[in-house]
């Protein structure tokens, strides 16, 4: 009889699972990307990873007046993929300001954590893009040549591409073969080069239950048909492998399995995850087949994420019982 009824609001069931556990998993998740991005292209690639962890933090510590610059681990998530995106060679002050626009408007704009309707690190990457093109996509400033297991190596001073774009570099070296796709001994951002570093972080994020395979199967899936059917089968004069390209080349598998299964700007039913993902897919094909861009990921995933409340409204299963008026 010392029992008492406790009658308390939503929600009931609770899982042990933390804001702060979940960024955690997602960090060692990007170490094998961060690590890879280190070794292929040197040590300028670390201290653009830091620069932009720390600009991320120190923004949003700033912004909530407090003098824990971890917090709960979302803010260097944020600045830790947003350095992932950026060229080997892009300048120190690069990684700061996108963190910091990352942080400021496309999170705390919209209240902070959990609020925000488009992912932060692609704000910040397209923020960048828009206002320092030659910085980001090529122009005057070239790709660095990558340098496997040069730690010593300084790819600010390096050798460079005579393409504008990793994707124009690599579709340019017809010798390119994919294993050096999977491997990331090719041009391009820090974090999207090698597929491999990219596969073992995703096992990681599969494992601990963070993402599933709608989002990421249905990226991929379309982006490896679309270049089969609309790619002429350039690479290798092979439609399959200009499919496998069209996978393993750009930031594709970066953001099929760190970006677009963001939790937060993401559906939550099963079919507006894998409507979701294909999206992202046809988008990064128009942009990179028929746009001004030779790169799409950043657009279709922002594209998709405004979009993604109309997809949960209209996917949420019926209710058990549920009579049609």
């Amino acid at each position: 009889m010392n029992s008492k009824l406790v009658v308390s609001s939503s929600p009931h069931l609770r899982t042990p699972e933390t804001i702060t556990s979940i960024m955690i998993d997602v960090i060692i998740a990007l170490f094998p990307v961060a690590l890879a991005s280190v070794l292929i292209f040197g040590y300028y690639a670390l201290v653009t990873i830091v620069v932009g962890v720390l600009a991320a933090m120190v923004t949003e510590a700033v912004l909530k007046m407090k003098t824990d610059i971890m917090s709960d681990g979302s803010a260097a998530v944020t600045g830790l993929l947003l350095a992932l995106t950026l060229p080997p060679n892009a300048p120190l002050w690069i990684p700061a300001v996108g963190s910091a626009c990352a942080i400021l408007i496309a999170k705390h704009f919209f209240g902070g954590v959990g609020n925000n309707i488009f992912n932060p690190a692609l704000v910040g990457r397209a923020i960048l893009v828009m206002s320092w093109g030659t910085l980001m996509v090529g122009g005057s400033d070239f790709w660095p040549v990558p340098g496997v297991l040069n730690f010593s190596r300084n790819v600010a001073g390096a050798d460079v591409e005579t393409a504008a774009t990793p994707l124009e570099a690599e579709i340019v070296a017809m010798g390119t073969g994919w294993q050096e796709l999977l491997v990331g001994n090719v041009t391009g951002s820090l974090g999207e080069t090698s597929a491999i570093a990219i596969l073992i972080g995703a096992f990681w994020l599969f494992y601990k239950g963070h993402i599933d395979w709608r989002i990421p199967g249905g990226y991929i899936g379309t982006v490896f048909i679309l270049g089969m059917l609309l790619g002429d089968g350039f690479y290798m004069d092979s439609v399959l492998m200009t499919g496998v390209f069209h996978v393993l080349a750009g930031g594709v598998m970066l953001g099929a399995f760190f970006m677009a299964t963001d939790m937060v700007t993401s559906p939550v039913t099963p079919l507006g995850r894998l409507l979701f993902g294909v999206g992202c897919g046809v988008i990064t094909m128009i942009i990179r087949l028929y746009g001004a861009y030779p790169e799409g990921v950043t657009f279709a995933i922002l594209l998709m994420n405004a979009v993604t409340p109309i997809i949960d409204r209209y996917t949420v299963p019926k209710k058990f019982g549920e009579v049609k008026s």
